[in-house]
C-alpha cells in the first residue's frame, strides 16, 4: 500500500519537527512537504497534491481558514484538518465552513492525533470530543434562544392566553368561559399557535409552553 502523503503547515518549526516525528513512527505516512506561512502553504500544497494537509490557523501572511478555503475551491480532494490551540466556536465553525474535514486540537494526546488523521483519511469527519461537546451546548443554547425569540415575535397576547390555559390541561369550552370568546375562536386561537410553533399536540404544547415560563415547571 502506497504512504498517505502529508503537508504541514505550521509556523514553529519545533511543533513540525515533532509532528513529523510522531507520524513517522505512527503509521504509513509521507511528509512530502512544509509550510511556515499561508501563501508558502498554498504552493506547497499545489505542488505537492498531498492526500491530506495539518493546518495551523493562525499564521503569518495568510490565516489558516483562507488558505483552507483557497485550496479547497481548487483542490476539493485533499483533505484538510485544523491542528490549533484555538476551541471557541468562531473558529470551529469557520474551518468547517471553508470545507475541512476536521479539528483537532494542539494539546491532543499521540493516539488521539493518529486516530484523527487516520479517521479523516478514511473519508470521515473528526472533531476533538470536548470541542465536539462545547459546540454542540452552543447550538443548542442559541436554538433555544431563537425558539424563545420566535416566540415572543409571532404568538399575540390573545394567543399566549390561550396557550397558557391549553398547557394547563383546560378544555376549549373552559377556555372559551374563561376568555368570554367563543370555542371556535379558541379552536382557532389553538390551529394557529400549532403552526406558527410546529407543534402537533397537547404534550409538545405544555412542554414548550413550560420551557418558555408560562406555566411552572414540575418539581
Amino acid at each position: 500500500m502506497n504512504a498517505k502523503k502529508i503537508v504541514i503547515v505550521e509556523d514553529y518549526k519545533l511543533f513540525r519537527e515533532g509532528l513529523k516525528a510522531l507520524l513517522s513512527s505512527g503509521g504509513d505516512f509521507e511528509i512530502v512537504g512544509e509550510a511556515a506561512d499561508g501563501l508558502e502553504a498554498i504552493r506547497c500544497i499545489a505542488k505537492q497534491q498531498p492526500d491530506l494537509v495539518l493546518m495551523d490557523l493562525c499564521m503569518p501572511k495568510m490565516n489558516g481558514i483562507s488558505v483552507i478555503r483557497r485550496i479547497k475551491s481548487r483542490f476539493p480532494q485533499i483533505k484538510i484538518m485544523a491542528l490549533t490551540m484555538h476551541d471557541s466556536d468562531e473558529y470551529v465553525l469557520g474551518v468547517f465552513d471553508a470545507g475541512a474535514e476536521g479539528y483537532c486540537l494542539k494539546d491532543a494526546g499521540r493516539t488521539e492525533l493518529l486516530f484523527a488523521v487516520n479517521s479523516i483519511l478514511e473519508g470521515k469527519r473528526y472533531i476533538s470530543p470536548t470541542i465536539s461537546q462545547q459546540v454542540m451546548e452552543s447550538y443548542l443554547s442559541e436554538t433555544k434562544k431563537m425558539n424563545s425569540e420566535t416566540f415572543h415575535y409571532v404568538i399575540t397576547p390573545r394567543e399566549k392566553e390561550v396557550f397558557r390555559l391549553i398547557a394547563e390541561g383546560h378544555k376549549n369550552k373552559e377556555i372559551a368561559d374563561m376568555l368570554f370568546i367563543s370555542v371556535k375562536t379558541v379552536e382557532k386561537h389553538r390551529a394557529n399557535i400549532m403552526g406558527k410553533l410546529d407543534l402537533h399536540n397537547a404534550a409538545a404544547l405544555a412542554a414548550y409552553a413550560r420551557e418558555h415560563g408560562l406555566i411552572a415547571k414540575a418539581g
